[in-house]
């Protein structure tokens, strides 16, 4: 009994170590409500007081509208807001005239059934009869399967002449210059020139042209910048659609990336959580072999 006795503490340790192993998964959640909330209260102030000063000045606007056309009252006013914000919504810009290029031709179709399997959705223009949105559905249903199936094999294929992550890892040396030409070319092709074209053909600055680059291949697409709706402006008739494969392949590399980096982010969360444990199993075992030795108990027979 006495062997059993010291068996006992001498495994306590291991036991103490297995126990505060814990999985590192809250870890990641808590990690996650604070990033939200972080984000949260930076984009309220910096957005808040700048919507403020819009909403304001737009009244003001208004109030102006009224005093130079007396002929009209405020009810009225409004209605005719009304109706721009209900021609937006359907698609419909409502500067120019009714010689604007449709949204419905077969560039921007073509655009528009990218956005759909992609995920996209900048929101800006959507189907507006019944039957359109029965099949946007059902087009949707079948397309994202088969655009999440492409982007994989498209993305296999962009990383053919890339050693695997865990071998990166493992072995450093020349897999890291094959990474780092990887993310270069592809930062260059999908992130810092396709601004300066956008910037060059819509008249936006680069940051705007950079920022539109982002939001539509993270698929965020919030549907504030949008390549090709400026009526003022004439496109070439594949420009729309030349995006639109710009964007798949784009899409590819980025979600390739963002995988790099959500696989690194998992590997450095366990690895601190594993060397916190070792850490606290370590200081058990000093904290053990300090104690004075315990008594032997000893049972008569």
């Amino acid at each position: 009994l006495s062997r059993d006795w010291q068996g006992q503490t001498s495994s306590m340790p291991l036991l103490t170590m297995h126990s505060r192993q814990i999985s590192w998964t809250p870890l990641l959640v808590l990690g996650y409500l604070f990033y939200l909330l972080l984000g949260a209260m930076v984009f309220q102030l910096l957005e808040k007081q700048a919507e403020t000063h819009f909403r304001d000045q737009f009244q003001l606007e208004k109030l102006k509208f009224l005093q130079n056309y007396t002929c009209l009252d405020r009810q009225a006013l409004e209605q005719f807001v009304q109706v721009l914000l209900a021609a937006w919504e359907k698609g419909v810009n409502p500067e120019g005239n009714s010689t604007n290029p449709s949204n419905w031709d077969f560039s921007n179709s073509f655009f528009f059934a990218g956005t759909v399997v992609t995920t996209i959705g900048y929101g800006n223009l959507s189907p507006s009869t019944v039957a359109g949105q029965i099949f946007c559905v059902f087009y949707a249903l079948f397309g994202v399967p088969l655009n999440l199936a492409f982007l994989n094999q498209l993305g296999k294929a962009l990383n053919a002449h890339l050693l695997t992550l865990e071998r990166w890892v493992q072995k450093p040396g020349r897999a890291q210059v094959q990474l780092a030409i990887f993310l270069t070319t592809g930062t260059l092709l999908f992130l810092v020139f396709p601004p300066l074209v956008f910037s060059y053909v819509e008249g936006w600055s680069y940051g705007e042209g950079f920022y539109f680059t982002f939001i539509t291949l993270s698929t965020i697409g919030f549907g504030d910048y949008v390549v090709g709706t400026n009526p003022n402006k004439h496109y070439i008739p594949v420009y729309r659609s030349l995006t639109a494969i710009w964007i798949v392949f784009g899409l590819a590399w980025l979600a390739l990336v963002f995988n790099v980096g959500a696989d690194l982010m998992e590997r450095y969360l366990q690895l601190k959580w594993h060397k916190s444990d070792l850490s606290l199993a370590e200081g058990d075992t000093t904290k053990l072999e300090d104690e004075p030795e315990q008594p032997r108990i000893h049972i008569p027979s």
